[in-house]
């Protein structure tokens, strides 16, 4: 029994190992510009634009793959403060 449980911490800690070193090789760094984005959004989360989501239109807008005008419950300030950001970044 008690091998057994001593084997099980073993092989626990080699596994836990390896995941540590493995989030650290593999670590993808996220584009902070989809998040700002998404906050200067309304955040109704509508669909109107064609995209799922705020998060998805500004991940868009990021890549360049769509305008800010496409976010109908959007004013103009947060048009025009979209743009700015998007130019600046």
């Amino acid at each position: 029994m008690v091998n057994a449980i001593l084997t099980m911490l073993i092989v626990g800690a080699i596994l836990g190992a390896i995941l540590g070193i493995s989030s650290k090789i593999f670590y993808v760094k996220e584009d902070s510009r989809v998040e700002d984005v998404t906050a200067l959004l309304p955040g109704y989360n509508c669909g109107g634009c064609g995209y799922p989501g705020c998060s998805g239109f500004a991940a868009a807008l990021v890549n360049k793959e769509a305008d800010v005008i496409l976010c109908k419950p959007s004013k103009p300030e947060q048009r025009t403060a979209i743009t700015e950001y998007l130019a600046n970044n």
